[in-house]
């Protein structure tokens, strides 16, 4: 048995940094949660050339995150930009290589969220949180979103959903996240890390 203080694993790829920057704001929200931390992590872009490899860690941001990392969480934020309304080929890549950890059932009952950013007002932000939460479900883990009873759900003219916090880039503009955005991802992590805090012990 450890006594190693437990962590919600932020999981996120990001290509122009909207979604790195959701990732740090809700680690905050998780850092909020007494007897809970924080591990930031992300994955490495993949390739066409099947022998184009990267580095083990990276040159900047995040280090890559390993299979016992994510097997270890107390739970699980996973984010991504939208593709098409899916998630990122990187992190289906890394998702799609956890085939022991859903064997051994490490990730049941552990709690878990999905966030995204999208560069346009309606760039598939609801079908990318839903699909993200697919191979979750079959990993056993308690998807948990943002309720209504989140003031700022209500009154949110940007990003934000009840199935995940999201962000509006505005590719064009280069938006950064709003109040009310950083807001959601910090409750969101709150959310998370207090599910967790009560589910491990």
């Amino acid at each position: 048995m450890t006594t190693e203080q437990p962590y919600v694993l932020v999981l996120y790829y990001s290509r122009h940094g909207a979604t790195k920057e959701m990732a740090m704001q809700i680690a905050r929200g998780v850092e909020k949660v007494a007897g809970m931390r924080s591990l930031i992590r992300t994955v490495p872009a993949i390739s066409a050339t099947c022998e184009a490899t990267d580095s083990d860690i990276p040159a900047e941001g995040a280090l890559y995150c390993s299979y016992e990392e994510l097997k270890s969480c107390a739970g699980l934020i996973l984010g991504s930009p939208t593709r098409f309304g899916n998630m990122a080929a990187p992190l289906k890549y890394f998702l799609d290589g956890t085939s022991d950890i859903w064997l051994s059932g490490a990730l049941c009952d552990k709690p878990a969220g999905v966030f995204t950013s999208t560069g346009s007002l309606h760039g598939g932000q609801e079908s990318t949180l839903l699909t993200m939460m697919l191979p979750l479900l079959h990993q056993g883990m308690i998807i948990s979103g943002i309720p209504y009873s989140v003031s700022e759900l209500n009154a949110t003219t940007d990003g934000g959903t009840p199935y995940g916090a999201s962000h509006w880039a505005n590719e064009k503009q280069k938006r950064t996240l709003s109040d009310t955005e950083n807001t959601l991802c910090q409750k969101q992590g709150q959310r998370i890390a207090t599910l967790a805090s009560k589910l491990n012990s």
